[in-house]
Formats: structure tokens, C-alpha cells, sequence
């Protein structure tokens, strides 16, 4: 009690000085071990969002080949079928413009199939949305600490 009585002014005791380095060193401590966490988590979730866009890439890639392939191997059966089909009860019309005709309209059910695997493809974010934005709510709160 003595030494605290011919302490100067505004020097804090011994042991509050120990008390105020070791919380501040946990608070330290705990702040490193939070960041630590965040950058985890942060990477784990860019990492399941690529696999998830890669799914819907693989997804629309084998949409479209089996699109164009079908595409392909319709358009040239259904074109002799409906061709000499036509030409045999329509004499009238050569057999040239009944291949046109035909092959007219499997172009434009293959386009159609290209269409919509190209909608699903357009659809791929290559940045993960999500991950993007935590990833700026991370920078700025890093930014407002200090």
C-alpha cells in the first residue's frame, strides 16, 4: 500500500500495466485467429462456386455436342425419308426442292437445340458472385479497423 502511495501522478500500478499487455495481446491474438478463419472460409467458398459454375459448363458443353451430333444424324435420315417420301406421292415437284424443304426444316430444329445450349452457357458467371462480394465486405471492414 505504501509504494502506491508515492507513485507519481497518472502512472498506473505494476500489475495493471501486466493486466492491460496480456489483454491486448489476446485481443491481438484473437483478431489474427478470426482473420485466419474469415480467409478460410472465404476460400472454400470461391472453391465450391468454381466447381459449381465448372457443373454448369460441363452441363451446357454436352448439351450442345449432343444437340449438334442429333442434329447431324437426324438431318440426314429424316432428309432421305421425307424426300423420297414427297417425291413419291408429289410428282409434280422435282426431287431437288423436296430436299431443300427438308433439310430447311432440320436446320431449324438444330438451331433451335444449338439456342437453348447456348442460353444455359451464357448463364456461367466465371467469378463466383458470391465469394466476390463477401471478398469486398472483408476488404472494407479490414479497411474501417484501422
Amino acid at each position: 500500500m505504501a509504494d502506491r502511495i508515492n507513485m507519481p501522478a497518472g502512472v498506473p500500478p505494476p500489475d495493471t500495466i501486466t493486466e492491460t499487455s496480456s489483454s491486448l495481446t489476446s485481443l491481438v491474438g484473437g483478431i489474427v485467429d478470426d482473420l485466419q478463419r474469415l480467409i478460410r472460409q472465404e476460400l472454400t467458398l470461391a472453391r465450391t462456386e468454381v466447381q459449381q459454375e465448372w457443373e454448369k459448363t460441363k452441363t451446357a458443353a454436352a448439351s450442345m455436342a449432343a444437340g449438334v451430333a442429333l442434329l447431324g444424324l437426324g438431318a440426314v435420315l429424316l432428309c432421305f425419308m421425307f424426300v423420297y417420301l414427297l417425291a413419291t406421292y408429289v410428282t409434280a415437284i422435282p426431287l431437288w426442292v423436296w430436299f431443300g424443304i427438308v433439310g430447311g426444316a432440320l436446320a431449324l430444329g438444330g438451331g433451335l437445340l444449338v439456342a437453348v445450349g447456348r442460353a444455359t452457357a451464357t448463364q456461367i458467371q466465371v467469378v463466383p458472385p458470391q465469394t466476390a462480394e463477401t471478398l469486398k465486405e472483408n476488404v472494407q471492414w479490414m479497411k474501417n479497423q484501422t
